[in-house]
């Protein structure tokens, strides 16, 4: 049943993009200028996990290459290098010149080596605002050669760490905002990736629908429960995909994405996440006092709230009420 098993992962590039012409349009066109050797525009995309932000700066990229020969790319995930040294060290990983870069490598010495690369160089800061150290966008700003693409879920948990001066120049920046996608164009991302991943005529457009409605405008929900529905169906020997194996992979398909997000949390974002999991429903001051804790060098509440935002917009937690008198519980279906 299944004939390319790369096409059903949710990172997976597709031959064509679709249902999101006019975002990779408008980022385009702020990064089009290094085509005739002009500087290009920085970027901030934002919008809900799974609107396809990620896909579309890669996607991207990749297409400049192709018209530029002289030109270096990059693509950082902050979630995983949250550090200085991290994400210096990945940037400069991405243009091969790290062999002899060791974690007592003083960080001017980075920045002085990004100073020195000879192209444009256009980087893509995935959930950036994930950065232990929101500073070292102003030390990338600075650097005439590089050009900044950042994505985020929401521009204030970006651009509120930022000093004044760069939130002034960030907002004037090239903003390109991301809505869910609809249900119909849930329908249609899950059809090509039927196209070219699975076998002819495995898929009815009723279980494509239903599918669609269960991942509730998230393509990378959409595309895991048709990865699930596939795997099951195949396993067993099914010449096409059972309603069975739809109903049974929307919950496994949810633990699925929500244990990859929860194997991506740093050390404090996850003493957060287990308090939660050990108290039950609470209010942000109990989740402090009890992330206080369990921790050395506990950060401020204002980074748990931030926290508490982000393991929400991964679906990991949930809440109800407003300001201080919010609860917080860890999804667990």
């Amino acid at each position: 049943m299944i004939r390319d098993a790369r096409v059903l992962q949710d990172d997976h590039l597709p031959r064509e993009i679709v249902h999101r012409h006019s975002e990779m349009s408008q980022l385009a066109g702020a990064l089009e200028p290094v085509v005739d050797g002009d500087k290009p525009q920085h970027a901030v995309l934002t919008g809900p996990s799974g609107a396809g932000k990620t896909c579309i700066a890669r996607a991207t990229l990749d297409r400049l290459e192709e018209q530029v020969l002289d030109v270096h790319t990059a693509h950082v995930d902050c979630w995983l290098h949250t550090s200085d040294f991290r994400v210096l060290y990945k940037l400069l990983e991405s243009v091969g010149t790290t062999y002899d870069i060791h974690r007592t490598t003083p960080l001017d010495e980075l920045l002085l080596r990004l100073e020195e690369i000879d192209k444009p160089y256009l980087v893509v800061l995935d959930e950036a605002d994930q950065l232990e150290d929101p500073g070292l966008l102003r030390q990338l700003y600075a650097i005439p050669r590089v050009t900044m693409v950042l994505i985020a879920n929401r521009e204030r948990d970006l651009f509120d760490p930022l000093d004044s001066r760069l939130q002034s120049r960030l907002r004037s920046s090239e903003h390109v905002a991301f809505d869910k996608y609809s249900h119909g164009e849930l329908v249609a991302i899950l059809s090509d990736r039927v196209e070219w991943g699975l076998a002819q005529d495995v898929v009815t457009d009723d279980q494509l629908d239903r599918m669609a409605t269960a991942a509730c405008g998230n393509a990378r929900d959409a595309i895991g429960i048709l990865r699930t529905a596939a795997r099951r169906a195949e396993r067993d020997g099914a010449t096409e995909l059972r309603t069975a194996d739809i109903e049974a992979a929307i919950p496994e398909a949810r633990t699925e994405l929500r244990q990859k997000s929860l194997d991506r949390l740093s050390s404090h974002q996850l003493a957060v996440y287990e308090v939660l999991r050990s108290g039950g429903e609470l209010m942000p001051k109990e989740i402090y006092s009890r992330y206080e804790d369990r921790v050395d060098e506990p950060r401020s509440k204002r980074t748990i709230r931030t926290y508490l935002r982000k393991l929400e917009q991964y679906n990991l937690v949930e809440s109800e009420g407003r300001g201080p008198s919010r609860r917080y519980e860890i999804v667990t279906k």
